[in-house]
């Protein structure tokens, strides 16, 4: 199979990006960085999928941006995981557990 199914990637990346958040601030790039090294390059994000998310996330309240500086010295702006995030977080991980179990138990046919 060549990369995820595009449902799949969809559905999970809310979760995924506040997870990342979740292990500490981030940036755009580096999130996608980090979706593709977590997924051994079956996640392929690109910069139009991610920054919508990330603007919904922020109007829900479960992350915030702010402007930082790279080590190159350049502005960039940054997002962080807001408690409401970890709690949205945490439920969906429940979500994603029980998901987990029943496809693996052999109580679901795929």
């Amino acid at each position: 199979m060549e990369g995820l199914p595009k449902d799949l990637v969809a559905a999970s990346a809310t979760p995924l990006i506040l997870s990342i958040l979740g292990q500490g601030d981030s940036y755009g790039y580096g999130i996608i960085q980090k979706v593709r090294e977590l997924s051994a390059g079956q996640m392929q994000w690109a910069d139009g999928m991610l920054y919508p998310i990330l603007h919904r996330l922020q109007k829900r309240g479960l992350i915030e941006a702010y402007w930082g500086k790279a080590d190159t010295g350049r502005k960039r702006k940054y997002y962080r995981l807001l408690d409401a995030g970890q709690q949205s977080l945490n439920e969906q991980r429940q979500i994603w557990n029980k998901i987990n179990v029943m496809l693996g138990n052999g109580d679901v046919y795929v």
